[in-house]
Order: C-alpha cells, then sequence, then structure tokens
C-alpha cells in the first residue's frame, strides 16, 4: 500500500477486492439506470441493481452487503415500479431511504435488528414527479476535525463537538425524524415522522416560476435552514440556491422557501471554452452540513471539467454621497452574500461518478495551508471517477491529484492531458456510483457491469490486531474482556439493598470496595464482610443464569492453570494474567457466586475434581487473589512467587482443565488483504481463503466441520447441527440464537443488551441451520 501523505505524482491506491455477479445471462440481470449507492456508519453498502424475468418484467432490485464479507449479499424486491434514483442512509445506519423515478419514497428499517431482514412501512409519494435529490433531516449531531492537530496523541483532541440546530425540533429540544426530496419539476416535500408513528407530509415549489431540475443536491445549515441547489443541466444555466424552513404549525408541515444568490459556471464565461462543456453533469455540497461550498462539474462527450466555489459574506460598498447621509459606524457596513471560485482543474477525462467526504472538516489557515501541500488527511480529499476506468482523490478545496488508481495494468502519468490518451478498442469498464466510507479510509464503487470494487486509501489501525496472525490472540482477548465487563454489570445490578431509600452506596459498589479493601485468600472472610441480603434473588433466576456463571468459574480455572507458561503470548488469555482491573472483577464474581451457590447450589459451576472433599471454589479463590496481589493497581506490581506457580502447575492434576469455546479466526476480508493482490470475490459465493498458518495452530481458534456449536452470549451448547435459527455478528463473528429459550426476567435483561448489536458493536446477520 502506498503512503498517500506523499505529493501528489507518487500517490496510489490500493484495490483491495472486487465483487462481481456469478456469469449471469444479460436477459437475467442488467445493472439499473441510474445507478444508486450509499454507504452507512455502520459500513453497509446498499446499491440498485435490477433483474429482469422471463416475460421481460424489471424487479427494482436493493442489494446490501457488509464490507467484511461482501459475498454474503441480501437482496429486497423494493416493490418500486420505476428505476432507483436515490438511496440514503440515517445518522445511525439503521434505516434507508429509496426514492424512485415515479416519486415514490420509502423509508426501510431492520426487522429484529438483523442487517438481512429489511421492512419497509412508511413512505411519502410525489405521484409522477421523478426524485433528484434526498436526504434525511439533520439530527443537530455535528463532530469537527481539526486537520492541525492530527498529530496529536489524544484521540479526543482531533474533534471537537460543532453547534449545530436540527431542522426541526419536538418539545423539549429533541430532534425530529423525518427526510426531504427534491423533484424534476422544481418541488420540494418534507415527510415528518411523529413518535406516533404518523407522518405529516408537505410539498412546496422552491419558487414561484418554476423550471426543469435536472440535478439537485442538499445541506444543512448550523441554524437549522435547510439548503437546496439546483441545476437545469445546461452550463449556460445559473445554478440556484433556496434556503428551506420547516415547521410543525396546527399538526401540519409547513415549508417555507427563499431564494438565494446563484452563480453560473467559470468555464461559461471564457469565451475560448464558452460553448466547450454544454452541460452540467454532477452537483454537490462538499458536505451535508457545510451549505457554504458547492462542487460543479460540466462535460462534453469526451472530457469534463471541475469547479469548486465557496460562498462568502462581502462588505458591500457604499457611495460617499450616502456616506455622508448615513455614515457607516463599526460593524454596520452593509454586507452580501456572494459566490466565488475557490479553483478549478483544467481539462480531464469525462467525469462518470463524484464521491465526497463524510467527515466534517474544520477549515482553518492551515487548512489552506495542507491544500498548497497536497498532504492527505481523511475527509480532505473527494474522489472523481472517470471513463476511462481511472479513479482520482483530489484534494476537496485546491483539486489538486491526491492518489491516483487505474483499473489497466499499465499507470499513465497523472498530469497527461485527456485528448493524448490512447483510445481503448471498445467501451471502458468505469464507475457508475461511488462512495466514501464514514472514516474517508475507503472507497466503494459500482462499475457499469454491477460489480463492486473497494479501494483502501489508507491503512486502518483499528484492525491491526487482525492483520497480523502474531496478534489474533489479543483478539479473544478484547472480546472476552467485554464479554466479562458485560456479565460484571449485569450481575451486580440484580443486586438490590435490604432497605429502600437508603443514602449508602449500591450493593455493586459496596461489593467492589469491600473486595479491593480486604486482600485475604480465604472467601468465606471475604463473604462474610458483606450484607448477604442484598444476594437474595429468585431460585428460578439463579438457576437461569448457571451457564453465566459457568462461564466464570471455567475462565478462571483456564487463567490459573495458563500462568506456568505466561511467557506464551501466542495462547488466549495471557494478557490477563497482569490485568489487576480484570482479576479484581473476577475475584468479585466468585464471592457473588460463593453467596448464590448457598441459596441454591445448583447454580455454582461445575468441576470435574479428582478428590470428593476437595472446596474448588475455595482453591480457585486463593490462587486468583494471590495473582491479583502481584498486578493491583493500589500495590506494588511484581511478579507471582514460585509458591503461586507450582501450585498452579498441580492445577491439572485436581480439576479437569476445561477447553474453552473462543470465538472462531475472523473470516472476514481485512485479514486477507494484501498490497497489490486484489482479491476477486463473487456475490452469493463464499471464497475459499487460506487462513494464516499460525492462527491455524493456535488451539481452539479453528472450527473442525462437525464440531460442537455454541451460543457465544448465552454459554449454551447448540449442538453439531443446531435446529434454531442462529445469527452472527458480522464483524467478529459471534453466534447466538436469534430466538430467546429463556423466560426469566434476569436472562431477557442480558438478552436485551445485544437486540441491536453484537457485544463489539457490529451488526446482526441471520445465518442457515447449517452454518460452518
Amino acid at each position: 500500500m502506498c503512503d498517500l501523505r506523499r505529493p501528489a505524482a507518487g500517490g496510489m491506491m490500493d484495490l483491495a477486492y472486487v465483487c462481481e455477479w456469478e456469469k449471469w445471462s444479460k436477459s437475467t440481470h442488467c445493472p439499473s439506470v441510474p445507478l444508486a449507492c450509499a454507504w452507512s456508519c455502520r459500513n453497509l453498502i446498499a446499491f440498485t441493481m435490477d433483474l429482469r424475468s422471463d416475460d421481460q418484467d424489471l424487479t427494482r432490485m436493493i442489494h446490501i452487503l457488509d464490507t467484511e464479507h461482501p459475498w454474503d449479499l441480501h437482496s429486497i424486491p423494493s416493490e418500486h415500479h420505476e428505476a432507483i434514483t436515490c438511496l440514503e442512509w440515517d445518522q445511525s445506519g439503521s434505516r434507508l431511504l429509496s426514492a424512485d423515478a415515479d416519486g415514490q419514497i420509502k423509508c426501510w428499517s431492520m426487522a429484529d435488528h438483523l442487517a438481512n431482514s429489511w421492512e419497509s412501512s412508511v413512505g411519502s409519494l410525489v405521484e409522477g414527479d421523478p426524485i433528484v435529490a434526498l436526504s434525511w433531516l439533520h439530527n443537530g449531531v455535528k463532530l469537527a476535525l481539526h486537520v492541525e492537530k492530527s498529530g496529536a496523541s489524544s484521540f479526543g483532541e482531533k474533534f471537537s463537538r460543532v453547534k449545530f440546530s436540527p431542522s426541526l425540533t419536538l418539545f423539549g429540544g429533541k430532534p425530529m425524524e423525518g427526510w426531504i426530496a427534491v423533484t424534476v419539476s422544481g418541488l420540494v416535500t418534507v415527510s415528518l415522522l411523529k413518535p406516533s408513528g404518523q407522518v405529516l407530509t408537505s410539498t412546496e415549489s422552491l419558487c414561484r416560476l418554476r423550471g426543469r431540475v435536472a440535478l439537485a443536491d442538499i445541506a444543512f445549515t448550523g441554524g437549522g435552514n435547510i439548503v437546496v441547489a439546483t441545476a437545469d443541466g445546461s452550463s449556460a444555466s445559473p445554478v440556484q440556491f433556496y434556503k428551506v424552513c420547516v415547521s410543525v404549525v396546527s399538526e401540519k408541515c409547513r415549508i417555507d422557501t427563499e431564494i438565494l444568490p446563484s452563480l453560473f459556471m467559470r468555464c461559461t464565461t471564457d469565451l475560448n471554452r464558452k460553448d466547450k462543456f454544454p452541460a452540467i453533469t454532477h452537483l454537490k455540497f462538499l458536505a451535508r452540513d457545510m451549505s457554504e461550498q458547492v462542487l460543479l462539474c460540466a462535460s462534453s462527450q469526451t472530457s469534463s471539467i471541475v469547479e469548486c466555489w465557496s460562498l462568502r459574506k462581502e462588505g458591500l460598498p457604499v457611495n460617499n454621497i450616502f456616506q455622508q447621509i448615513s455614515p457607516v459606524v463599526g460593524d454596520k457596513q452593509p454586507t452580501i452574500l456572494k459566490w466565488r471560485i475557490l479553483s478549478a482543474t483544467n481539462d480531464l477525462d469525462r467525469v462518470s461518478a463524484v464521491a465526497l467526504p463524510k467527515l466534517p472538516i474544520s477549515l482553518t489557515n492551515t487548512d489552506l495551508k495542507v491544500a498548497s501541500d497536497t498532504q492527505f488527511y481523511p475527509g480532505l480529499g473527494l474522489a472523481l471517477a472517470f471513463h476511462d476506468g481511472s479513479v482520482h482523490i483530489v484534494h476537496r478545496l485546491s483539486l489538486q491529484t491526491m492518489a491516483v488508481f487505474y483499473s489497466s495494468a499499465a499507470p499513465r502519468p497523472v498530469d497527461e492531458p485527456a485528448m493524448k490518451r490512447p483510445r481503448t478498442a471498445g467501451p471502458a469498464v468505469h464507475l457508475k456510483a461511488m462512495q466514501l466510507s464514514w472514516t474517508s479510509l475507503a472507497l466503494v464503487g459500482i462499475d457499469s457491469h454491477g460489480k463492486v470494487l473497494s479501494t483502501r486509501i489508507l491503512a486502518m489501525k483499528a484492525s491491526l490486531c487482525k492483520l497480523s496472525p502474531c496478534t489474533v490472540t489479543r483478539v479473544c482477548d478484547y472480546h472476552t474482556k467485554l464479554f466479562l465487563i458485560a456479565i460484571s454489570s449485569t450481575l451486580k445490578s440484580l443486586l438490590r439493598p435490604h432497605f429502600l431509600n437508603t443514602p449508602d452506596k449500591s450493593p455493586g459498589d459496596r461489593l467492589t470496595e469491600i473486595c479491593t479493601k480486604i486482600t485475604d485468600v480465604d472467601i468465606d472472610k471475604v463473604m462474610i464482610n458483606l450484607k448477604t441480603e442484598e444476594f437474595v434473588l429468585d431460585m428460578n433466576t439463579l438457576q437461569a443464569l448457571q451457564q453465566l456463571l459457568q462461564w466464570v468459574g471455567d475462565f478462571v480455572l483456564y487463567l490459573l492453570a495458563s500462568l506456568p507458561n505466561q511467557g506464551s503470548l501466542l495462547r488466549p488469555g495471557h494478557s490477563f494474567l497482569r490485568d489487576g482491573t480484570s482479576l479484581g472483577m473476577l475475584r468479585e464474581l466468585m464471592v457473588v457466586i460463593r453467596i448464590w451457590g448457598l441459596l441454591k447450589p445448583s447454580c455454582l459451576p461445575v468441576y470435574t475434581a479428582t478428590s470428593d472433599t476437595q472446596d474448588s471454589m475455595s482453591l480457585l479463590f486463593r490462587l486468583l487473589t494471590k495473582l491479583w496481589i502481584c498486578c493491583r493497581d493500589e500495590g506494588p506490581a511484581s511478579e507471582p512467587d514460585e509458591a503461586l506457580v507450582d501450585e498452579c502447575c498441580l492445577l491439572p492434576s485436581q480439576l479437569l482443565i476445561p477447553s474453552l469455546d473462543w470465538l472462531p479466526a475472523s473470516d472476514g476480508l481485512v485479514s486477507r488483504l494484501q498490497p497489490k493482490q486484489p482479491l476477486r470475490l463473487q456475490f452469493g459465493r463464499a471464497p475459499t481463503l487460506p487462513g494464516s498458518a499460525a492462527t491455524l495452530q493456535l488451539d481452539g481458534l479453528a472450527r473442525a466441520p462437525g464440531q460442537p456449536k455454541i451460543d457465544h452470549l448465552r454459554r449454551l451448547h447448540l449442538g453439531a447441527c443446531p435446529t434454531e435459527e442462529c445469527k452472527a455478528c458480522t464483524r467478529c463473528g459471534c453466534v447466538t440464537m436469534l430466538k430467546s429459550p429463556n423466560r426469566t426476567t434476569a436472562v431477557k435483561q442480558w438478552e436485551q443488551r445485544w437486540i441491536k448489536n453484537c457485544l463489539c458493536g457490529g451488526l446482526w446477520w441471520r445465518v442457515p441451520l447449517s452454518y460452518p
């Protein structure tokens, strides 16, 4: 992978993978015209592709895929009767808007929080009026990236919260949800989603003199207003801008519009190039929440030119005669808004698609300096795709080229004029729709044959553990620690004070305080300092929690048995042996389990011991406390003494060491991508990708085909051939049953934590019964 912080001439992009359809007849599948594509903040990509039946009827399809498993495609029959023109994700990445050339807008949401199960229950219609622009209303949340602090060690210093008002608010200041769309006849339509589920829809003309709108885009201002940019497609016509205000009056949606200053493209004012670029083909605000900057592209049949414009407030000169009558005092000089061109490109190949960053940028003097230096930072570049198959990353202000990708094997000089480039024998396959990821670290494009390409621009630091086989165990430890924290917080939340309205600490806080203060290795002596009446639970609840308690007990035994081999970095759980916080958490849970075991012995973890008289819980707590004392935060760190190591060496002869079911090694693409070696994939067919030899050698990470499977969140064994429907995390591979087999409130509380997202934050994907 090339470093894009180099000057423009040396910047290149690596092609990560190409995922294409299985060889299909042209009479079956055909790319939709126009192609629409959208990338959510949760790394789901939606794009359009039509399906033709035997009787030549077209079904407008919306396809959704996860970037880690692009071959696992989910297709939705959209029920749109005309071509889908727009796709738009909401700010949470869980809902999708689709609009078509008949004026119909559908709102899609996840069913049961599954990324491969979608339903549409609400929508709106402007009958017979094609939609050319679509956006969700702004929710008032805006973070700005400070490029001058890109080298800061603290991640929080790079971002700041920007004061920004929602498009519309409910009582109490809560943002009201809804969407806004612009039609080809010059209408603006707004639909508001009330908390009751009712949809309020209103339609208004952008101006009194309505005209054809071929291109449009929508942006938002910090004051809660909406700005709409429109063009009729001709470069000889002005690009118009309108301010749109939305309000609710007497339970009805009201729309007010106001005309803003317009502009003519610079290329049309140049006498030498006045008629060279007759059509405006692309019109985009640089960001949804940056209404003062716009990108325009004018094209001919063979070439294009791109211009970047900025709206500025300038002082209005006043004639001396009027100044004598009414002198201007202080900052009361009249001002006017004017569009000023920031930069323009030379003649380029014909532009086929444009992708702009979603990451907001704090524009300072440093940012302008970066523009001249052409250094790359996420969010500073936008992508231009050309009809010759190439993709250029250019600076969002200076429009200077920062990185290049060529679909052909032989790259050409960046500054080579378009007219001097040799023409191919046939039409080149080019990208017709593109989207940058929300971090601007990756680019996805849909080509004219319906294939999906994903391009890495910069290495993703957050995925380093998955990229190296030497750090696979860290991935296991990271997920296990999240699971441990979740269990600890859930079990502590079940504790209740003996007397209500007690102005004391919660039972969970007292448990932590006492276990930290008392370092005795005898679990019973620690237990007697607690108010055991706060630990009383229903017997059915205790029994339902047995699987989670069993995991805690097994994990403590596994860690202690691993202590003699603590020098082995390839063994999962290694990082826990020096983690005083996690060991203290396990120690607290052992005390809770001990108390609950007195109430209901059948909820205790089950150990296979060589002696019937051995108290396994006391033994493990004693060894765990000694290990915790060596690395706890309150005291000086020290190495475990030889006596502790010797006792841990004897554990396999006293107790049967369990084989923990770690998460399987990731089968996603992040760990398989190699520079200069793009993968070729097919929709609907999982690839056979070679795994790392080091990963396969790790015990528990490689899963045999007939090995029994487990519900990773409920810790229930599902058998080799599960009969219950399951869902899997698209990020970490965690598997859990789709429907809950439990009825107790406490277990339902545990399961509710993972309804929308996995433990790691990934999305759920329904898997077949015969999943591997």
